[in-house]
């Protein structure tokens, strides 16, 4: 029996965790504008027919990889105890670190292994994520979760925004000081848990699951492989759905999840409880959080590219410029949900999650509708208004839903509970980036060629250069913008240019003939976009709606204590 800690360790604990929390989290979007200078730095083409996939698993590997271990490495917390596990961790995840800014090679080679290294980094990455919130719920009394976790939450999502900054500023410099800057911390928070956190929980020291981790697994990587190729052009078609290994992998990945459902109802330790699922809470926060997660998270990578490939070029703004600009356009997003989150999570301890929860999914739904009603060249004041807006939404679901999600379930299954949410999490996040692309890409891909051969036509190029160019997949044009790239340098076959006025290719390469050709299509793209996670985001509220009556515990006297979730006894 672990004894009990002093009255200072939950500040501590939710030190540590926070710091680990906005490690994991920067990381998972330091990379998408320093892309440009990654792929400039090793050499490697991202937009040639190889370089499409070594771009999606650059950007998403990371993601990936923690979304397929973190329900693993939460059921071996509860096993086997929480800090020891969270010092690996760091370690792990500082390791990866290094191997990525060392990168040894160039070309695809570099790419390999720069892919290869966010992986060790999705696994030190995953072990932190998975136990953060178990650490959190056993050092914090029920009627403080709700505030412990905000600042969590805060940490996660403010994550997300600051690591676009910071991969910004420091790509500038030196593209490998994107992945030193997470070292420091990484060492930092290893040392620091190590010499501070306690186990407060009892490791049950229960054997491993084999069979459950290789079914899911198996599935999840064959599953996100799938999605990965799906974006990548095929047969002369701008996405590759209709591409059979396509089709195969993800079919053989739903099979797989279907084989772990199959072996966890009937193993006697399973990693992934399915008795945590009778909890009402606890499935519905768990609902709930997969379809704001669906509902959001694209919707950061994708206004980034609305900025980069249409509203800044319009502006006046140099394609080399635009990725950090982009960043900093987005940070009302932050500011909105730095206000809302810490507040939420105190009403939460006070009046439970289902409230505010709903309430925050109804709000980001609204938000979402209102961006949609944005043209391709919009009013930046209402832009920011509509973010902001969608920050204070996501501040006001967040905390509520984890308080709920970590306060249903029995102590001993915490570790596994905060893994099985963070999956369920980063699940949704990965869905709802192939989902938003999906949309996107298909959009302009109806759109974009006759609106491309027809505007370079009337600047002068040649019919047979025109043609050409509107012929290149519209993911490649998304890719370009998103880079940092003038498309339409990229899309135009090597000397279409050369023996023609001058006049014609200062046009043409002009950042603002592109965007005023691609900024209509674009626009009805995002608009539908908008509206499905706007849909999304309802239903969430359907769900988040349908959870149980909150309990409320009472100190001898009869005075009221705190307020939790319902919790059932699993044996």
């Amino acid at each position: 029996m672990a004894s009990p800690p002093p009255d200072n360790y939950k500040w501590i604990a939710l030190s540590i965790t926070t710091v680990a929390m906005l490690l994991y989290s920067v990381n998972q979007t330091i990379v998408l504008v320093a892309l440009p200078s990654i792929f400039e730095g090793l050499h490697a083409d991202p937009l040639a027919k190889s370089g499409a996939g070594y771009l999606l698993w650059v950007m998403s590997g990371y993601t990936a990889t923690t979304t397929v271990l973190l329900a693993t490495f939460g059921r071996i917390a509860d096993r086997h105890g929480k800090v020891r596990l969270y010092v690996t961790g760091f370690a792990v995840f500082t390791l990866g670190s290094l191997l990525c800014a060392w990168t040894p090679s160039t070309g695809d080679m570099g790419a390999l292994e720069l892919i290869v290294s966010r992986i060790v980094q999705g696994v030190g990455g995953a072990i932190l994520s998975a136990t953060s919130l178990a650490i959190l719920t056993d050092a914090f009394p029920p009627n403080q979760r709700g505030l412990a976790f905000s600042f969590n939450q805060l940490a996660f999502i403010g994550g997300n925004v600051l690591g676009v900054i910071v991969g910004g500023l420091l790509a500038a410099v030196q593209w490998r000081l994107v992945f030193l800057f997470s070292v420091p911390l990484g060492i930092g928070g290893a040392l620091w848990a190590l010499a501070r956190l306690r186990e407060t929980g009892n490791p049950s020291g229960e054997p491993p699951d084999w069979w459950g981790n290789l079914a899911f697994g198996s599935g999840m990587i064959v599953l996100m492989l799938g999605l990965t190729y799906a974006l990548v052009p095929y047969a002369g078609q701008s996405m590759g759905w209709s591409n059979p290994a396509v089709l195969a992998a993800l079919g053989l990945g739903a099979s797989m999840l279907v084989v772990f459902v199959v072996v966890e109802s009937r193993v006697q330790y399973p990693m992934f409880e399915p008795r945590l699922l009778q909890i009402r809470a606890f499935l519905a926060a768990n609902i709930a959080g997969f379809m704001f997660s669906l509902a959001r998270g694209g919707l950061q990578f994708i206004l980034i590219i609305w900025l980069q490939a249409v509203w800044l070029p319009l502006h006046g703004v140099r394609f080399s410029e635009v990725p950090l600009q982009a960043g900093i356009i987005l940070l009302p997003m932050m500011l909105g949900f730095l206000m809302a989150s810490p507040a939420s999570g105190l009403m939460a301890d006070r009046y439970g999650a289902k409230l505010l929860s709903t309430a925050g999914l109804v709000v980001l739904a609204l938000s979402l509708v209102f961006l949609a009603t944005l043209p391709g060249d919009f009013n930046l004041s209402l832009f920011i208004i509509f973010i902001f807006i969608v920050g204070v939404a996501m501040g006001l679901f967040a905390a509520p839903n984890s308080t709920q999600i970590m306060g249903s379930v029995p102590s001993a299954y915490r570790g596994i509970a905060s893994g099985m949410r963070q999956t369920v999490t980063n699940t949704g996040q990965l869905v709802s980036t192939a989902f938003f692309l999906t949309i996107l890409i298909g959009g302009l891909s109806r759109q974009l060629p006759s609106s491309l051969e027809r505007g370079l036509t009337s600047a002068g190029v040649p019919a047979a250069g025109a043609h050409a160019a509107a012929g290149v997949p519209a993911g490649s044009a998304v890719f370009a913008a998103l880079l940092g790239y003038n498309p339409v340098a990229r899309l135009l076959p090597s000397g279409t240019l050369a023996g023609l006025p001058r006049s014609v290719g200062d046009r043409v390469l002009g950042g603002h003939f592109f965007a005023s050709l691609i900024s209509a299509p674009l626009a009805d793209s995002m608009h539908v976009a908008f509206l499905a996670a706007a849909a999304a985001a309802l239903l969430g509220a359907v769900a988040s709606g349908l959870r149980g009556p909150r309990v409320v515990q009472h100190r001898p006297g009869g005075q009221p204590a705190t307020v939790i979730e319902p919790a059932i006894v699993l044996d």
